[in-house]
């Protein structure tokens, strides 16, 4: 179980964790070990709350496919344990991202003293374009 609140975790078999070898230099442990961590989290087909889906596919995030998968390449350490670790702490924290319930914005109306200021501006601009013009005779 993979905990990401106090009320919401994931089952391990949601998300599939592959090991493929690291990409970049290394020398020659680079092409033998296969250290890199490949985390595949469908969205759809978890158990989050609907809610909580609808977020993070709303996400314009580049780790979300179209097909609502998400795909988390970790690859900076040269253990794959710190590797797993990393790739499922970023999932976490893009869940825990999606928990939050955005605020609604409640619309309001400019004050007194604001549309004041607007008209004054717009005077004061109209009567320097008043003074461009040629003087009627």
């Amino acid at each position: 179980m993979l905990k990401i609140s106090e009320q919401l975790s994931l089952n391990d078999n949601e998300i599939e964790i592959s090991a493929i070898r690291a990409q970049g230099a290394g020398g020659q442990n680079v092409n033998k070990v296969s250290s890199a961590i490949h985390l595949r989290f469908d969205i759809e087909a978890s158990s989050l709350p609907g809610d909580v889906k609808k977020r993070l596919l709303s996400t314009s995030d580049q780790r979300i496919t179209v097909d609502g998968v998400v795909i988390i390449k970790a690859q900076n350490h040269r253990t794959q344990e710190k590797n797993r670790n990393e790739a499922v702490a970023r999932l976490v924290a893009l869940i825990k991202s999606a928990l939050r319930v955005p605020r609604k914005r409640i619309p309001t109306r400019p004050g007194r003293a604001a549309k004041e200021r607007r008209m004054e501006s717009k005077k004061q601009r109209g009567s320097l374009k008043k003074l461009r013009s040629k003087p009627y005779e």
